[in-house]
């Protein structure tokens, strides 16, 4: 069961085709840029979002390897291209998911000083390391890396599915400073999670021993928590109708529930510098229900079975060495499921950018005003980070955002992250009177031949914005 779920989500995250936002922050005249910085410069007075087209976020990325490196028509074996791509891999290498799905958004004047947004989406996000020596173990054996150690370390990733409920201010102190916070409840629908595995198996050479080899397993303890999985599992007969209606039931506070915060501020240094920061998602989710926990323990040492030769017994049977000898590891490797609770917290995302402004400049943007422009072009730098199980993801973003006219407004980004060195973005928007549509995608020269890409994204939407 352990090692079918580590298998499912690295399928599934190499299958689909990076949490990185950059090209809808600092967006001023999109509600979307307040669920990244609730504490945005914003343009606008109020916005509806057309309810479940609002926003459709899809991205996903893979650091060590793409489908191309398996599945290349090349005249070689497949076992080949898979063993040749797991060692070319290593234990920091991951493969990332990430899909938001924006339910219901809407947002409004309260006064002149705060703005009040609030919705509902629906969340996949699912990171997984490589476990390469467990991989290598599984695919290759160890004849070939004696007195080399597999690290059961390696082993570690988080998948969720959840609903988030949020509700959000925006408040402006004067006319540099403009902070926000946004309070979120999360209902859990699916969890699982593994980290902080140890354990460590390796197969020595001893020539002077009473055999050639001797296998050690030493401190093994690999634990896989899951919520939301188990009568998903044991309901026989379940029809994916029955089974979609049972995590839809889990959307409205019927599994798992948790609590966040989103924080950030945005901060004019003169007419043309602008800094902005924020953080998002400081929370957790407690897992109390439908949880089923799996566990791997124990340590080990043999030198293989000295075969021996008893009497025969009545029937004229030998005693069973091998049941003997499996026995003799269930004893010393043991496995357990459980069912106690556990809490998850969410990955810490945070953002922090710096704009120059300059061009034909309009008069100073008010969000209670009709809409204006503060400079037609905004060059940006942004460094983004989410946490993940072994420590921060990063990447780092030059922007050029262009106003074209009052309706029609592009983004085009140049980002460094581990994925890829050619990672270049766009973001487009067009309004036609209060109707508002945006479509933004990373990693454009990736789009062409997916097979050979390592990352892509996708955001796109529509809502009703007003102006005064």
């Amino acid at each position: 069961m352990m090692w079918r779920l580590i298998c499912f989500f690295l399928l599934f995250s190499s299958a689909v085709v990076s949490q990185n936002k950059p090209l809808l922050f600092n967006v001023d005249d999109l509600p979307q840029t307040l669920m990244s910085n609730p504490g945005a410069q914003i343009n606008f007075t109020g916005h509806i979002g057309i309810p479940l087209f609002s926003q459709i976020h899809l991205s996903a990325g893979s650091t060590g390897a793409d489908l191309y490196d398996i599945f290349a028509d090349d005249g070689t074996n497949i076992n080949t291209r898979i063993q040749e791509t797991m060692r070319n891999m290593n234990s920091r290498d991951y493969f990332a998911v990430n899909q938001q799905w924006e339910i219901l958004s809407l947002g409004w004047k309260l006064d002149r000083k705060n703005y009040l947004s609030t919705g509902i989406y629906q969340e996949v996000d699912v990171f997984a390391y490589f476990p390469k020596d467990p991989a290598v173990l599984t695919n290759e054996g160890n004849s070939n890396y004696l007195n080399e150690p597999f690290y059961f370390d390696d082993v570690s990733f988080t998948g969720e599915i959840l609903t988030v409920y949020h509700l959000g201010i925006n408040h402006k102190f004067d006319k540099r400073l403009t902070v926000g916070a946004r309070a979120k409840l999360y209902s859990g629908i699916f969890n699982a999670e593994s980290t902080g595995n140890t354990g460590r198996f390796t197969t020595y050479t001893t020539p002077g021993g009473r055999n050639v080899y001797r296998h050690e397993v030493v401190d093994l303890d690999v634990l896989i928590n899951t919520s939301g999985f188990a009568p998903l599992k044991d309901e026989e007969g379940m029809t994916v109708e029955q089974a979609t209606a049972e995590l839809l039931s889990r959307s409205f506070f019927g599994g798992n529930v948790g609590f966040g915060l989103d924080l950030g501020l945005s901060y004019i240094l003169d007419e043309q510098f602008i800094l902005s920061g924020s953080v998002q998602d400081l929370g957790a989710v407690f897992q109390r229900k439908e949880v089923e926990n799996y566990r791997y323990f124990g340590a080990y040492e043999t030198s293989g079975l000295e075969p021996l030769f008893p009497d025969l017994d009545e029937n004229d049977e030998a005693i069973p060495y091998w049941d003997i000898f499996e026995d003799e590891i269930d004893r010393n490797l043991r496995d357990e499921t459980t069912n106690q609770s556990y809490t998850t917290w969410r990955p810490i995302k945070a953002n922090f950018a710096m704009e120059y402004g300059f061009g034909p400049a309009f008069l100073p943007c008010h969000y209670l005003s009709v809409k204006k422009v503060r400079y037609m072009n905004l060059l940006g730098m942004q460094l983004s980070g989410v946490k993940r199980p072994k420590g921060f993801v990063y990447a780092l973003t030059a922007y050029w955002d262009r106003k074209i006219n009052e309706n029609q407004r592009f983004k085009i980004a140049y980002s460094l992250d581990d994925y890829s060195l050619t990672n270049i973005g766009l973001m487009y928007t067009r309004t036609f009177n209060k109707f508002n549509v945006y479509l933004a995608a990373n990693n454009l020269l990736g789009f062409p031949n997916l097979a050979k890409a390592h990352s892509a994204s996708i955001q796109l939407g529509m809502q009703l914005i007003f102006n005064k």
